[in-house]
C-alpha cells in the first residue's frame, strides 16, 4: 500500500500537481495529442469548462468524437459540483444530434445516462426512470467489443447499487468493469472500480479488502495527477485505517478540498464539520 503521499515526506497535493502536469491521460500515457495532454492537465485540477472549450473548434468543424468528450467532460462536472447542468444538457443534445453511428449513439446515452444518475444521487431532481433507460438504450446499441463497454458496466453497478439497492449486483456489473478497464489500460476507470469494490466490501464487513481497494485507487489516481479525485479516495481509505493514520489522511483530503475551491460538493458535511476544518 503506498501511502508516502499522504502520511510521508511529501503531500498527496504535490505529488498528483506534479504528475498531472506530465500526464495525457487515463491510461498515463504521456507521449499522446498536445490537445489530449491539455484536456486532462486542466480535468484533472477540476477546470471541466476550460478543458471543454479546447474541444469547440473541433467540434465546429463536425468532430463527433470531441462533441462526446466535451458532453463527458460537462457531466462529469455536474458530478462533482452539482452546478453546469444546462451546460452539461447542451453539450450532451450537441453530441446526440452529431451521432452517426450505433457505437457514437451508445456513447452519448451512456453519458446522458450518467447525466439523470448524478442528477438523482446529489437531490437535484429524480430522474431514476431516465438514468436506467438512458443506460439501457446505451447497452443495445454499444457493440459487445465497444472500448466503451465497461465504462457503461460500471455505471449500471451505480444505478444497480443506489437505485436498486442489489449490491450483488453491483458487484459482478462493478468487476466486469474492472475487467474490462485492466484489459484496455484504462488505469482512471480502475480507480473507480476499485474504490466502489471496496465500498461494497466494507458494507459487508469485509475490512481487509476494503483496506486493499480503497489504497488501490489512491494509489493510482495519484500516479495519474488525478488531483481532483484525490479527496474521495483519501476519506474513503481513511474509514479502514487505525488511527493516527487515519486522521492524517482526512487533514490532507480536507487541504486538497480547500485547494480545489470546495471539489466534489458532496464531501462538503464531511470536510468542513471538523475542528481546523
Amino acid at each position: 500500500m503506498r501511502l508516502d503521499g499522504a502520511l510521508g515526506e511529501g503531500t498527496v497535493a504535490e505529488t498528483a500537481i506534479s504528475r498531472s502536469a506530465r500526464t495525457t491521460g487515463a491510461g498515463g500515457d504521456t507521449d499522446g495529442d498536445p490537445l489530449d495532454h491539455a484536456v486532462w492537465r486542466l480535468r484533472s485540477r477540476g477546470c471541466w469548462e476550460d478543458a471543454a472549450a479546447l474541444l469547440e473548434p473541433h467540434i465546429s468543424r463536425g468532430d463527433t468524437q470531441a462533441a462526446l468528450r466535451r458532453a463527458a467532460l460537462l457531466v462529469e462536472h455536474c458530478m462533482f459540483t452539482a452546478g453546469g447542468w444546462a451546460g452539461a444538457e447542451d453539450a450532451l443534445r450537441t453530441a446526440e444530434a452529431m451521432a452517426g453511428t450505433d457505437e457514437e449513439r451508445g456513447a452519448a446515452a451512456c453519458e446522458r445516462g450518467h447525466l439523470a444518475y448524478a442528477a438523482t444521487v446529489l437531490g437535484v431532481r429524480d430522474r431514476t426512470d431516465e438514468a436506467r433507460a438512458a443506460l439501457g438504450r446505451a447497452a443495445a446499441l454499444l457493440p459487445p467489443a465497444s472500448p466503451r463497454r465497461a465504462l457503461l458496466d460500471f455505471r449500471r453497478g451505480l444505478t444497480t447499487e443506489h437505485f436498486g439497492d442489489s449490491p450483488q449486483s453491483a458487484r459482478a456489473a462493478y468487476r466486469r468493469a474492472h475487467a474490462g478497464a485492466t484489459a484496455q489500460g484504462d488505469a482512471l476507470l480502475r480507480s473507480f472500480t476499485w474504490r466502489h469494490l471496496a465500498g461494497l466490501a466494507l458494507r459487508a464487513g469485509e475490512h481487509a479488502e476494503a483496506r486493499h481497494g480503497f489504497a488501490e485507487s489512491l494509489r493510482i489516481r495519484e500516479e495519474l495527477g488525478y488531483l481532483v479525485g484525490m479527496a474521495p479516495a483519501l476519506v474513503a481509505l481513511a474509514q479502514v485505517q487505525p488511527e493516527p493514520d487515519a486522521d492524517r489522511l482526512r487533514a490532507e483530503a480536507r487541504r486538497l478540498f480547500r485547494l480545489l475551491g470546495g471539489v466534489p460538493t458532496w464531501l462538503t458535511d464531511q470536510l468542513t464539520d471538523q475542528p481546523g476544518g
